[in-house]
């Protein structure tokens, strides 16, 4: 009984590892992820990076300046 017990926790760990040591979320995408106020984005015009809170959003887009917006 014990070693079907040390058995099933060795599985868990190794396949808890195989997925980075994070749990598989469902139902979310790459694209919603969550951008900080201290990611850098690239302005649109420009390709200048600023981060999220010093950049203009414009229809989805971000932009350095109000230089740069349309």
């Amino acid at each position: 009984m014990i070693l079907k017990l040390l058995i099933f926790a060795v599985v868990a760990v190794v396949i808890y590892k195989f997925f980075g040591g994070k749990l598989p979320t469902i139902g979310k995408s790459a694209d919603e992820k969550k951008l900080d106020e201290d990611t850098l984005v690239e302005c649109e015009t420009c390709s200048t990076y600023v981060t999220v809170k010093e950049s203009f959003i414009v229809s989805g887009k971000y932009y350095c300046s109000k230089e740069c917006t349309p």
